[in-house]
This record gives C-alpha cells, sequence and structure tokens, in this order.
C-alpha cells in the first residue's frame, strides 16, 4: 500500500504512471505514435501496417536519434499547443511517459529491434528533461535518466534486453 501512496499520490505517479497512463492518455498517446509511424513511411519507407522483413531500418544510434527525437519534439509541441492536456497530464510523470512511449514505440517498429526502443525511451526522456527542465515530481527523473547506461548492458543486474525483462527488472520504480 505505501508504494501505491507514494508511487501514485506523492511522486506525480511513479511507478504507477507506468499502469494507468496508456488508458488515461489513449487518443493522445495515440496521435503522437501515429505521427511517428508516418514518419517512419514518409522517410525509411517502412510499412508498418503490413510489416516484412524488408520493411526494416538498422538501428544506429543515428536512426534512434531521428525517429526518436522528432516524435518526443512534436509531442512537446502538441503539449505547449493545447494547454488543457499539458495541465491534464499532471506532474510531468505522464508527459514524460507519453512522450517517451510515443517514441520508443515507432523506434521499435521501424528498426524490428526492442533494445532500440528502449533507447528511443530513454533518449525521448532525456529530451524531455532539457526542453522542460523536469520529467516529475521528487524521484522520477532518476530512474529515466539512469536508464540509458542499461540499455547497452548485458549484466543481468543492470540490464537486458526487451525480451529477458521481467517483472523484477532492478529499475522499474514499483513491482506490484
Amino acid at each position: 500500500y505505501d508504494q501505491i501512496w507514494l508511487g501514485s499520490y506523492m511522486s506525480g505517479g511513479v511507478g504507477f504512471t507506468q499502469y494507468a497512463t496508456a488508458a488515461y492518455t489513449d487518443n493522445i498517446l495515440d496521435d503522437y505514435t501515429y505521427y511517428g509511424m508516418d514518419y517512419i513511411k514518409d522517410k525509411f519507407k517502412v510499412d508498418w501496417k503490413n510489416p516484412g522483413e524488408k520493411d526494416k531500418i538498422k538501428a544506429t544510434q543515428d536512426n534512434i536519434n531521428d525517429i526518436a527525437t522528432e516524435v518526443t519534439l512534436y509531442g512537446m509541441e502538441q503539449y505547449e499547443q493545447f494547454p488543457t492536456a499539458l495541465e491534464t497530464h499532471f506532474g510531468g510523470s505522464q508527459r514524460a511517459s507519453v512522450l517517451a512511449a510515443a517514441a520508443g514505440i515507432s523506434t521499435a517498429i521501424a528498426t524490428g529491434n526492442s533494445n532500440a526502443g528502449l533507447n528511443g525511451w530513454y533518449l525521448s526522456m532525456l529530451l524531455h528533461k532539457e526542453g522542460w527542465s523536469r520529467l516529475g515530481f521528487y524521484g522520477y527523473d532518476l530512474q529515466d535518466q539512469c536508464g540509458s547506461a542499461n540499455t547497452e548492458s548485458f549484466r543481468a543486474d543492470e540490464g537486458a534486453v526487451g525480451e529477458l525483462r521481467g517483472a523484477n527488472y532492478p529499475n522499474y520504480a514499483m513491482n506490484v
């Protein structure tokens, strides 16, 4: 109970946000993700509706930077254009999660690589922090800044590819 209270109320949704944000922000998350899908289709010719082996780009840092940055900046511009959404996604943690999810999804689909998607997620968090000075209340900044290094590590206590992560992965804020 303490983790839920701390995560949901005191910290602006740390942990709990990861469980509820997708349902709570459905249309906004969809908009940012579809923008990413349109971007990868227009720029890289990735047919995300009918994916095949040829519908992937190389999972290079340049491609990850390109896609995640484009999607994150689009989302940030939309939040600034529509302040009600900015205020509704309170504390910064929900905004950070929505932006990062759209960036990570777009990157993972374009590359067919879950680890590239994680790198897109963490890059989005860093871009969000650079642009708006913080990700959320209290400790939310920590977990999504320290995660970048973990996506390149294969030590069991520090990182694993997406397919090998489980409910007890050490960087998750709350495991209920």
